[in-house]
């Protein structure tokens, strides 16, 4: 089920209180010194951030300093809480391993191009914000034709391990059977460079991941190439445990007033994300 929370929707229209000056409405503003105020909960706390650090243009290592976080899902976290008025920490680990840490609280939220999915959303709550692109990499070249997944009937696929890409292949395979053909052998992953390496050592003869991220990694690797992109209506979220209204509510305000602002779009133009994804924030739980 898909709720927006009226606590959510009275705190920023809060935030975004208007002044007529000349005639002209005021742009929204973020408002850190107002956070006890609009988030009690939040007031006087350091939040734990859960991302990989391997999956460019998202998250990934500065080749400057290695211990710093650079990238679209990395600038944004920083902008967002900036606005809200609360310090954070990034925590690095397997992509697989942050969804079960930030379920039970062992971080205070990931984002790490989190997919919303209504299985997730039974033990964390989400703030969305963009649509998901899908590309399939396959070796340079392309020798086994592939250009969707209806391609790889009888082949092997890889993703990582609880994501939508994983979900589309089981989907795929499902639909190869139904009509008669093999289906697709899927070996699953906990990181990216895990499920280039297997098309790069022929053990896969294709990898979903995301668009971006597989974009970068094509370019920068001279072995591999995108075979087709696929954008669906599946939501990339920041996700939390469940229970924590005020951070859930200073998400979705901050996101908003990025977006309302500019700010965000500059982040995405930096990163070279395709910002026409951007989607209003919703606040998704049940």
């Amino acid at each position: 089920m898909r709720l927006r929370h009226a606590i959510g929707i009275c705190a920023l229209a809060g935030l975004f209180a208007v002044s007529l000056q000349s005639g002209a409405q005021a742009a929204p503003s973020c408002e850190p010194e107002k956070l006890a105020a609009k988030y009690p909960k939040l007031a006087g706390k350091k939040l734990i951030i859960g991302q990989d650090g391997e999956s460019a243009p998202f998250s990934h290592r500065d080749p400057k300093d290695f211990n710093h976080l650079i990238g679209l899902d990395a600038d944004l976290a920083r902008a967002t809480f900036a606005c809200i008025g609360v310090p954070i920490e990034f925590k690095t680990g397997a992509w697989s391993g942050l969804i079960p840490a930030a379920m039970s609280g062992q971080v205070d939220l990931m984002w790490d191009t989190l997919l919303y999915t209504p299985e997730r959303a039974k033990k964390m709550d989400f703030v969305a914000y963009m649509k998901s692109a899908t590309a399939i990499i396959v070796p340079k070249g392309n020798p086994k034709k592939i250009k969707t997944v209806a391609d790889m009937c009888g082949l092997t696929g890889t993703a990582n391990l609880g994501t939508t890409q994983e979900a589309m292949l089981r989907e795929g395979s499902e639909k190869c059977i139904a009509a008669g053909k093999k289906p697709i052998e899927i070996v699953t992953s906990t990181d990216m460079p895990a499920s280039l390496r297997l098309v790069q050592n022929s053990r896969a003869d294709a990898a979903l991941t995301n668009k971006f991220v597989g974009d970068i990694m094509a370019a920068s690797t001279p072995t591999i190439e995108v075979a087709g992109g696929i954008v669906t209506n599946a939501l990339i979220a920041v996700g939390t445990a469940k229970g924590n209204d005020d951070l859930i509510n200073a998400i979705f305000d901050a996101l908003s007033v990025l977006q309302a602002n500019g700010e965000m779009k500059k982040i995405y133009d930096a990163n070279k994300v395709d910002y026409d994804l951007v989607i209003p924030p919703d606040i998704l739980t049940q």
